[in-house]
């Protein structure tokens, strides 16, 4: 008997060890959970170039090669100098003093991700781009991220990969000093996994079968009390629009006095003063006349105009566009529900296990069965793309359908050529804008005359009133902003960088994962008041 016990015990031990998650699944383990399986996937396949291998550049690429990114090549010819063995973490102090910057921080970036491939590439990215053969070679990153590059380079950079639709991202960033700015350009940028906090519908006024029979089978009177205490909100609520449908010709509580008539309804059906679940169903009572069967957001999206460019931006997303498609013919159809797919997922709620678990299992097996029907639609539209796309790409679609999102970018530099949306930005976000306008003036100045020491307050207020027209009036933002750019034009500070590159990383991992919705504009930095916006 005991050696049975033994061994069953032994048993059991080795099952449970072989059972415990690998290397690589401990190592990600937080971030698993933030974007899961897919996510993590993406992040390992992508391939990321940092033009220029500064302290901010440095302090970005930590932040891919730590969660994990398949690549990296880091663009520099410059030399190591004393100011960058100075204020770079990934160069070896003095010893890396005229050496090649790139190459002395490639070998400790990797050491903080073996797993992660990275190269320095000494060449100067004028040159690259004057050739079909380096053109090609900058489209084939996932992401391309240039780091206080002349404006000329940036330009050419910039058109190149804009000229491509399907092409990288280019994530432009610009600091001096205490002062700093990053912009995103792409063409459009689709987003099925947008993680929102807004809860999706519960479909209250529009229940399932199911549903509205557990609902109707309620008999008040007859319940025990322990059930009637337990009851979830939502099973209260379809009820009681059940009911008020019934004794009001079909319609819902519209007006004030409607909606509290509805709401003392739900109270007088505690039979104790402590029911917390009526307590609830009469807080949540909003969701009768406030949800919609389509959310606003989502309903933008079916009539969505194609992007500006040409139809070619829309094939690097062709299975999002079908799906988007065929989601407007599944909220049309007249023997649907005329909402979004059901979503599984339920909030807490007061109840008891048995039946929180019952009403989960409603919600899961009515949300696969219109699935199916979403499926079935979707091949029916869409043979073609229906065929060849990733069923864990679909039934991610249909799970997120009431929170997608698709952005619209706009190309490096194009803002500040509209002088009205400039002089616009200064009165609604003037310290955003003021700031963005200093950053401008700096990289205007130095495209002329690459002497930082001749940048002064005066002639960066003179550029920036050529970029916004002499007859507007400057806030003192602006002041304030040209203050600090010409007090440390050239300094890539050690705490910015570290800042700048937690968020600029944060903003490449949601590009490459389509997970999250990045930024959209110039996100403006100020470490001397410690703020962040967004402008443009």
């Amino acid at each position: 008997m005991a050696t049975t016990e033994s061994q069953d015990i032994e048993t059991a031990t080795t099952t449970l060890a072989s059972a415990l998650p690998d290397d690589k699944t401990r190592r990600y383990d937080r971030q698993l959970r933030i974007w899961a399986a897919s996510g993590q996937a993406a992040l390992e396949s992508s391939r990321i170039l940092l033009v220029s291998s500064s302290a901010t550049s440095t302090s970005i690429l930590k932040n891919l090669v730590l969660p994990g990114i398949g690549h990296f090549s880091i663009l520099d010819s410059t030399i190591t100098t004393p100011a960058d063995a100075g204020n770079n973490f990934f160069l070896n102090a003095s010893e890396s003093i005229g050496k090649p910057r790139a190459q002395e921080a490639v070998p400790l970036l990797h050491e903080l991700n073996e797993s992660v491939q990275g190269e320095a590439v000494l060449k100067d990215l004028k040159h690259i781009l004057a050739t079909e053969e380096g053109r090609s070679w900058l489209n084939a990153f996932s992401v391309v991220i240039a780091h206080n590059l002349d404006k000329p380079t940036l330009e050419k950079l910039s058109a190149l990969l804009w000229a491509n639709p399907i092409g990288p991202p280019l994530i432009a960033v610009r600091s001096a000093g205490f002062l700093a700015e990053f912009h995103i350009q792409y063409h459009e940028h689709c987003v099925s996994q947008s993680h929102s906090e807004t809860a999706p519908s519960l479909r209250i006024t529009r229940p399932f079968p199911a549903l509205l029979d557990w609902a109707r089978s309620l008999v008040w009177q007859d319940m025990d009390p322990t059930t009637h205490s337990h009851l979830p909100f939502v099973v209260i609520l379809v009820r009681q629009v059940d009911e008020w449908r019934r004794s009001h010709d079909g319609n819902l509580p519209k007006t004030a006095a409607e909606k509290k008539e509805f709401k003392k309804g739900i109270l007088d059906l505690k039979v104790k003063i402590d029911e917390e679940n009526f307590d609830e169903a009469e807080a949540q009572a909003w969701r009768v006349w406030s949800e919609p069967a389509i959310t606003s957001d989502v309903q933008a999206l079916f009539s969505l105009p194609p992007p500006s460019t040409s139809h070619t931006a829309r094939q690097r997303h062709s299975t999002f566009h079908a799906l988007l498609d065929t989601l407007a013919d599944f909220t049309k159809d007249p023997s649907g529900p005329g909402t979004l797919p059901l979503t599984s997922t339920l909030p807490d709620m007061k109840s008891d296990t048995e039946s929180y678990v019952r009403l989960q299992n409603l919600y899961r097996q009515w949300s696969e069965v219109e699935k199916n029907k979403f499926k079935a639609l979707f091949k029916e539209k869409h043979p073609e793309v229906a065929e060849n796309a990733d069923p864990e790409e679909v039934d991610t679609f249909v799970k997120n359908s009431h929170h997608l999102r698709v952005l619209r970018g706009k190309q490096w530099g194009s803002f500040d050529t509209d002088r009205e949306s400039v002089v616009s930005s200064l009165s609604i976000a003037p310290r955003e804008a003021a700031t963005h306008l200093a950053l401008s003036a700096l990289t205007n100045l130095i495209s002329r005359d690459a002497d930082t020491s001749k940048i002064t307050e005066d002639a960066l207020k003179k550029e920036v009133i050529s970029i916004v027209g002499t007859s507007v009036e400057l806030p003192d933002e602006v002041d304030a902003a040209v203050g600090e750019v010409a007090r440390a034009p050239a300094a890539d500070l050690p705490n910015m960088a570290a800042f700048l590159g937690g968020l600029v990383a944060q903003e490449a991992i949601k590009m490459i994962t389509e997970q999250y919705v990045p930024l959209n504009g110039y996100c403006v930095v100020d470490l001397v008041d410690s703020w962040t916006g967004i402008v443009g």
